[in-house]
């Protein structure tokens, strides 16, 4: 919480800017109450007044304005599991208008599944998956235990290197393999399988053979069952959607029709997801949401980052600003409202500190209220302003998730694995399996 507070945000800032020269104005101002109080021949009466001007232009409640709001919020939000880093970061959270999600993992449930194999002639599907899991199996990547899983016994493989965006190469025996996308792979004759699997919204993996086309490994991941109806929310909210992914471009649009994300931009190396939030961010202020390593740098880049932390890579985490300890993407939207409702309350806590400022001020300075009245006005609006920054974590129910989620069972393939189900606990909230 104290790092929470050490990054401040835009009010934050700008309560210190008023502050800062508020305090030694209101000082000389008293100290010239004095002197007009010995020049007119009544310093006693106006020594009085200079203190009561001292108290009624104190900036006590503006100080406090904000970082009660800003505490309470990020404690309320912590317990609904959505960590904020900063009062900067949350703050900001409350302006954002255009959303970017990353596909795997984030709109996905990250527990891809091999769906159907493609062979070239003379090969065989069990042929296809055994070179392709011979390289992967010592990948981090999602799709690699997909693969892996749908070929437990696979030969070893010798000379493996990764290239970062594209796939991975190493020797099988003899034998020079390649397994990685179609922008780097060309499908060959097999380019109308390729388009066909990409059409049903699969991940096409090309594995190659000593320089020619083995075989198309087709991988799918099922949208998370809130998907939807989160984009959905946060359309309400007028929030606008887009989908960053470094899938093909016929792959992710067949996702991102269901999940209602109209505007994707596909085939994305990390540095075009950079580039991309960079360019959103131009436009307005914009959010990435991403839990890959891969995601990084957008994260880092984006006006407020956020991690999906369950299965998030260190990476994503250490980059975004907040960070989500749950599974439900509806914590998304709810955290948007939370985020805007604190802003508005800070708003009213500065409108009103500065507002009593204003009142009493001349009210002291002229007599109208003596030190008995200033301080208890001033008191009475300290405490409404501590109060409404303490209703920012009283009802957080935006943060609150039905009490069940809505499901729904990814199509059953030949190489799905029953380890892949989903597993859902007492409370309804959805837990996810790692397939190892």
């Amino acid at each position: 919480m104290e790092q929470a507070h050490a990054r401040k945000g835009e009010r934050a800032r700008l309560v210190d800017r008023i502050a800062r020269p508020l305090v030694p104005i209101v000082l000389i101002a008293a100290a010239l109450v004095v002197v007009f109080g010995f020049i007119v021949g009544e310093p006693q009466l106006w020594i009085e007044r200079a203190l009561v001007v001292l108290v009624a232009a104190s900036p006590c409640a503006l100080a406090i304005a904000v970082p009660v709001t800003v505490i309470s919020a990020i404690g309320a939000a912590s317990k609904f599991g959505v960590i904020i880093k900063s009062g900067e970061a949350f703050e900001q959270f409350g302006t954002i208008r255009t959303v970017a999600l990353d596909k795997t993992g984030t709109l996905t449930r990250n527990e891809p599944a091999v769906v159907e194999v493609a062979t070239a002639p003379g090969r065989t599907e069990e042929d296809v998956l055994a070179l392709a899991a011979a390289l992967e199996a010592t990948s981090t990547h999602s799709l690699a235990a997909a693969i892996t899983a749908a070929s437990p016994v696979a030969p070893a493989a010798q000379d493996i290197a990764e290239e970062a965006g594209h796939g991975i190469s190493g020797r099988v025996g003899a034998v020079t393999v390649r397994v990685g996308n179609t922008r780097w792979l060309d499908p060959q004759t097999l380019r109308d399988d390729a388009d066909s699997m990409a059409g049903a919204g699969m991940t096409v993996v090309v594995v190659e053979s000593n320089g020619q086309i083995a075989g198309l490994i087709g991988v799918r991941e099922e949208l998370r069952p809130e998907a939807a109806e989160t984009i959905a929310m946060m359309t309400r909210l007028g929030i606008r959607t887009v989908m960053l992914t470094g899938d093909n471009e016929r792959t992710a649009r067949a996702l991102a029709n269901q999940a209602g994300i109209t505007d994707v931009r596909a085939e994305q190396l990390p540095k075009d997801k950079a580039d991309a939030i960079a360019a959103l961010v131009a436009e307005g202020p914009t959010a990435m949401v991403g839990d890959g390593i891969n995601n990084a740098p957008a994260l880092a880049t984006a006006t407020v980052g956020i991690a999906m932390g369950v299965k998030g890579s260190a990476a994503a985490i250490e980059s975004a600003d907040i960070a989500f300890t749950g599974n439900d993407l509806r914590l998304i939207p709810g955290a948007f409202a939370h985020a805007r409702r604190g802003r508005r309350i800070m708003t009213i806590n500065i409108g009103l500190a500065l507002a009593i400022i204003v009142v009493l001020f001349p009210l002291a300075l002229f007599g109208i209220l003596g030190l008995a009245g200033v301080v208890l006005v001033y008191e009475i609006a300290e405490v409404i302003v501590i109060l409404n920054g303490v209703s920012a974590a009283s009802r957080p129910a935006a943060l609150r998730l039905p009490a069940s989620a809505p499901t729904s069972e990814p199509a059953p393939g030949p190489y799905v694995r029953d380890t892949a189900t989903d597993i859902f606990s007492a409370s309804g909230s959805p837990r996810f399996s790692r397939r190892c």
